[in-house]
């Protein structure tokens, strides 16, 4: 059983972080080469996204795998011995096709995407990435490589169990040199939380891989030029040279990028800020080797280390502000920051290690634990200023009429159309809703909660709440209706004041009706997570169109729990449409559904189908159906205009969004009523 360390939490922060700064600091320029990036950039010692014209918080593959490909491990019981097969059934649930998470390169040229379609295919990692299926350019890719650090920091200092989850993961997608990469850095990372020796992470990492396999003599040779010559450039020549592009084949192979990763360790020595230059002004996979690089050295040197580049002028974190997109089929985890992503992956590791689960201050959603984190929040409006130091608290100084906050969905309709004509999609759910309760605690009485919404035309509304008293420092809200989605939530400064907020949450079952609005704004359609072929609004709210298999749109949180969906369903030549409840992405929910040949069904999903209770239903296309599934504790029960129609208990699933379900054809939905079951 793995053993934590003490400061294993700050650690897992820290390389998080160093991720995010890694992927941010590399993607404006991916696929530049040296050359290219010293001709037009320099020396890549800071973010350049503005000298490129492009956002710095992006939708990118290598945050979103690596954040997502990780909760194989939770949605498994925390499995020390989880399959490929099993994170394998992870991707197919949160992977929507052609839209989410992955480069969709197509067959052969996009090695995920391969992997993909053999996954979706039904066939079962590791068989969906290996060589025998794929041929060994495409199993060779960097992809095996940039999603593994979730898999070394829950295992710190254990790199016998980082490794084992290591190449199952890996196997999904990749084998042969690309898994041996992988399993190099996975080991390095998870005994980097132990062990500060670059040298000495080298050779555990090397201890996991074939002694003649392509990238251990690599790496060999890069020590041995290291040693020689001091001058990073000097060898960089020297492995392009050796083990460039011209050497590999394929889109983005695995051997010269892992070359870069450990080139820019030895040469860096053990500085997060000089570790990112090197790697990042060399090229090729730049926001690839930038990710991976910043999350080992984070994990290295702690956020003491990342804060270090302040000596040089260099802020990494304060742009960021810990931001980040994660966009999958289970919308809830869309809008993202750098301490949400860390607690899951320490909450992991607490429970392979045998520790009490992880919820700093009872499990509110902005907590500000660790040191410097601000998760979100920023200075919207008016003047003030913003500081963690450390206390576990946010401490906002600032003037009268400033608004601070951070997001809780898509923070602006261009926000949204820009990463549309994005190769990664920015789709998310909003994560507060009418009914629910938000609230917070400051040190001293001065400000007021505020939501943000897009009102009838997508405009930014703000609803302030007064507080209770003036002397109040518990504030909160029970969330009203409003006529767009909640895209940000925070703190109104009332006066001149300096005061620290403790903690920010929001709790309980909304209760909302969603219905097609007058006016002509977009944002409430943006709100449901699409996985269906088509979904239109003609004279109906949704029209949903699904070719071939279930196709699924879907809203709301992991937050919820017991509930009933309420939707008219108008079904048209589908083989079965309905409503699920505690939808955790595109293969976990509960669902309940009529049938094409004149049956209703209690269904769950949980990677493979199972129906729980199916009785003899007469409908006819084109017929509206009031349907609803209710889902308090165990017990499911099923109603149709108004009759209960279906019952059964199960365990498997306790939380989750809700969702409208259509297989192989066409169904119509006016209204959706989400409301709290007993």
């Amino acid at each position: 059983m793995t053993t934590l360390t003490q400061d294993y939490a700050e650690r897992v922060y820290a390389g998080v972080l160093g991720k995010v700064i890694g992927v941010y600091l590399g993607r404006p320029f991916e696929g530049w080469s040296y050359e290219r990036i010293q001709q037009h950039l320099g020396d890549i010692e800071y973010y350049v996204h503005d000298k490129l014209d492009v956002p710095l918080i992006v939708t990118d593959d290598d945050i979103a795998g690596t954040f997502t490909f990780i909760r194989a491990l939770e949605d498994h019981g925390t499995n020390p011995d989880i399959s490929a097969k099993e994170v394998g059934e992870t991707w197919l649930n949160y992977l929507i096709k052609e839209r989410s998470v992955l480069w969709w390169g197509g067959l052969g040229q996009s090695t995920e995407h391969t992997a993909y379609l053999r996954l979706a295919n039904g066939i079962d990692a590791p068989l969906s990435g290996s060589m025998e299926m794929n041929g060994q350019v495409v199993a060779e890719q960097i992809g095996a490589q940039i999603f593994i650090d979730g898999w070394a920091m829950v295992a710190p200092g254990d790199p016998d169990q980082a490794v084992k989850f290591a190449d199952a993961a890996a196997r999904v997608s990749h084998d042969g040199e690309a898994v041996y990469g992988a399993k190099v850095l996975t080991a390095m990372e998870s005994m980097a939380f132990v062990e500060s020796d670059i040298q000495k992470l080298i050779d555990i990492g090397l201890s996991y891989i074939p002694k003649d396999s392509v990238i251990a003599t690599m790496i060999s040779d890069l020590r041995e030029w290291h040693a020689k010559e001091k001058d990073w450039r000097a060898t960089r020549e020297m492995l392009e040279a050796n083990y460039g592009y011209d050497k590999y084949g394929g889109n983005c192979h695995m051997v010269p990028n892992h070359g870069l990763i450990i080139h820019s360790l030895l040469h860096g020595e053990g500085d997060f800020s000089q570790t990112l230059k090197i790697v990042n002004t060399c090229g090729w996979d730049t926001d690839c080797n930038s990710g991976n690089v910043g999350c080992l050295m984070g994990i290295l040197v702690g956020t003491d280390g990342i804060d270090a580049g302040l000596q040089q002028g260099i802020d990494w974190r304060g742009p960021v502000a810990d931001r980040l997109y994660n966009p999958t089929a289970d919308g809830d985890r869309s809008i993202s920051d750098c301490v949400r992503e860390a607690t899951h992956i320490i909450d992991m590791g607490h429970t392979l290690a045998g520790k009490p689960d992880y919820k700093p201050k009872n499990g509110a959603q902005f907590h500000f634990t660790f040191p410097g984190s601000v998760q979100g929040f920023q200075v919207h409006s008016g003047e003030a200023e913003l500081l963690n130091a450390g206390s576990g608290s946010l401490r906002i100084t600032g003037s009268a009429g400033s608004r601070i906050g951070s997001p809780v969905f898509v923070p602006s309709k261009e926000v949204a159309e820009y990463f549309e004509k994005r190769v990664y999609k920015l789709m998310a759910s909003p994560r507060i809703f009418p009914g629910q309760e938000v609230s917070a605690n400051v040190s001293a009485p001065g400000a007021s909660l505020y939501l943000g919404y897009y009102g009838e035309n997508d405009e930014t509304c703000y609803l302030d709440v007064d507080p209770a008293d003036d002397d109040s420092t518990s504030l909160n809200v029970i969330v009203p209706n409003l006529p767009g989605p909640i895209f940000e939530v925070g703190l109104l400064l009332n006066q001149d004041i300096s005061l620290e907020l403790d903690h920010l949450r929001w709790q309980g079952t909304p209760d909302v009706v969603f219905e097609r609005p007058k006016h002509k704004g977009v944002m409430w359609r943006r709100a449901w997570v699409d996985a269906v072929d088509q979904l239109v609004g003609w004279t109906e709210m949704f029209r949903l169109v699904q070719n071939e298999g279930l196709g699924l749109i879907s809203q709301g949180t992991r937050e919820w729990t017991d509930y009933a969906i309420t939707a008219d369903i108008t079904p048209h030549l589908v083989s079965r449409a309905g409503v699920a409840a505690r939808v955790q992405g595109l293969t976990r929910f509960y669902a309940l559904l009529v049938t094409q040949d004149q049956k209703v069904q209690l269904v769950r999903r949980f990677h493979q189908e199972t129906i729980l209770a199916e009785a003899p239903f007469n409908w006819s296309y084109g017929e509206t159906l009031n349907m609803t599934l209710k889902v308090v504790g165990e017990s499911l029960i099923g109603e149709i205009n108004g009759t209960s129609v279906l019952q059964a208990r199960d365990s498997k699933l306790d939380v989750g969004a809700i969702g409208l379900i259509v297989e192989e054809g066409r169904s119509a939905t006016q209204k959706i009523q989400v409301v709290r079951a007993v």
